[in-house]
């Protein structure tokens, strides 16, 4: 079927060459003449080439028919390609491809027409009337006799001829129906971008919707334990996480926006709230000390004019460093420091680490480099460091089933920056320390 498709697809090219072939030779006629039927057959193969390099979307059309009528195998159906041949190098492979197809399917479909009824003819010369052989202009054959061998055999050279040209288009088949290297390459930077927007909105997700978590969790718990016993108290909790939970389903809407703007944005739907940045820091601070974790904050005051990427990862940078803090050590104090230099901005987070008195060794460190390579690194989880699962069933320490991303998420923002994050327990005290350079662009 796939020749005869290319016999089909040849028939428009036939009829402007024979149309054409007249015009360059006088008194010649492609549709009576045998021998100028091949001329305008020859002449129709460049037309034909010419409307393949014109007409891009004929790769697809032309993968499409291989891939249904061709029989191909499934390795082999996988390597073509459905789209458009955009960049020249594919358009010659396809017109190419086209100019075999349609070469192909002029023989098998002109022999198609023209030998079997030659053959059924020569089959029965023996039991025809040997003088109309002369007046049909067919040859004697002996008597006759050898007529049912030549077309037996005029018939197997039909089918051989159309099972070689389908072999040898289904050879050809991924090398010009397939991709280019040029398509390769952008179908890989398509698939890094697909992953960098999808690790880009999980961190996004596990940074906001994780800390909020995590702070709902401590107030939860702390106003459950003192609602009989000071219900002013439980009251402020409840109010805190109202807030809590109010700026984290904000924070979701601009994720989500982020999530909507990678694909169709239905018309009409609002723009998303801005993704937070240092200027938010005080209300982050405010809402962290609800849920218990004294904070003593030293921030530079150059902070409100940094470049906009730079105090958006700042800012969840901070966040998650406090999380953590939340996460693993609980009610504990903690000192973040944000310095400005001429060309580069450092965050420190520092808590003191809760130890486990069943564990040998409390205190688990894991240098997160993103960078140059860091000195004295153990391959321990990061966020598994000098955990304790306290009594109440708030369980602030408890190692979440799977690990955790913070840190490698801090990381990777810190790398898409240009600059570096390190993360150690050492003397009794966990600190997170980032540098993110001032230019840095994405």
């Amino acid at each position: 079927m796939h020749l005869v498709l290319g016999g089909a697809l040849l028939t428009p090219f036939f009829l402007l060459a024979a149309l054409v072939v007249p015009l360059a030779f006088d008194g010649v006629n492609p549709f009576s003449d045998f021998p100028w039927q091949f001329a305008a057959f020859a002449v129709a193969l460049p037309l034909a080439a010419l409307g393949a390099l014109l007409f891009p979307l004929l790769r697809t059309l032309e993968a499409t028919a291989a891939r249904s009528l061709c029989g191909l195998p499934a390795d082999v159906t996988a390597e073509l390609t459905e789209e458009p041949a955009d960049s020249w190098a594919a358009r010659r492979r396809t017109a190419l491809w086209f100019v075999a197809h349609l070469t192909a399917g002029g023989i098998v479909s002109g022999m198609t027409l023209a030998a079997p009824p030659a053959a059924v003819m020569l089959i029965l010369l023996p039991v025809t009337d040997p003088l109309r052989h002369a007046e049909l202009g067919w040859p004697d054959l002996a008597g006759g006799l050898l007529g049912p061998l030549t077309g037996l055999g005029l018939l197997a050279l039909v089918a051989g001829t159309t099972w070689a040209g389908g072999r040898l288009l289904a050879r050809a088949a991924p090398a010009l129906l397939g991709r280019t290297p040029a398509d390769r390459l952008a179908a890989a930077e398509q698939r890094a971008a697909d992953l960098a927007s999808r690790n880009r909105l999980a961190r996004e997700l596990h940074d906001s919707v994780g800390h909020a978590l995590s702070a709902v969790t401590l107030q939860a718990g702390a106003a459950r334990r003192v609602l009989d016993a000071d219900p002013e108290f439980a009251r402020q909790a409840l109010l805190a996480i109202e807030e809590t939970t109010r700026g984290a389903v904000a924070e979701l809407d601009t994720v989500l926006g982020l999530l909507r703007a990678d694909g169709d944005d239905p018309a009409g739907t609002p723009a998303p709230v801005p993704a937070p940045a240092l200027d938010a820091l005080d209300a982050l601070l405010d809402r962290t000390r609800a849920a218990g974790l004294r904070i003593d904050a030293d921030v530079d005051d150059g902070c409100g004019r940094l470049p906009p990427l730079v105090s958006r990862e700042a800012y969840r940078i901070v966040q998650e460093g406090l999380s953590n803090a939340l996460r693993h050590a609980g009610a504990v104090p903690v000192r973040l420091r944000i310095a400005l230099d001429a060309d580069e901005l450092r965050i420190t987070v520092e808590n003191p680490v809760q130890t486990d008195p069943v564990q040998t060794d409390p205190v688990q460190t894991h240098p997160v480099q993103t960078h140059p390579v860091q000195e004295d690194p153990v391959q321990e989880d990061p966020e598994q460091r000098g955990k304790t699962v306290p009594p109440s069933d708030t369980a602030v320490g408890a190692s979440r089933p799977g690990g955790g991303r913070g840190l490698p998420g801090v990381a990777e923002r810190a790398r898409l920056l240009g600059g570096e994050a390190r993360a150690a327990g050492r003397d009794g005290v966990w600190r997170l320390t980032v540098r993110l350079p001032l230019g840095a662009s994405r």
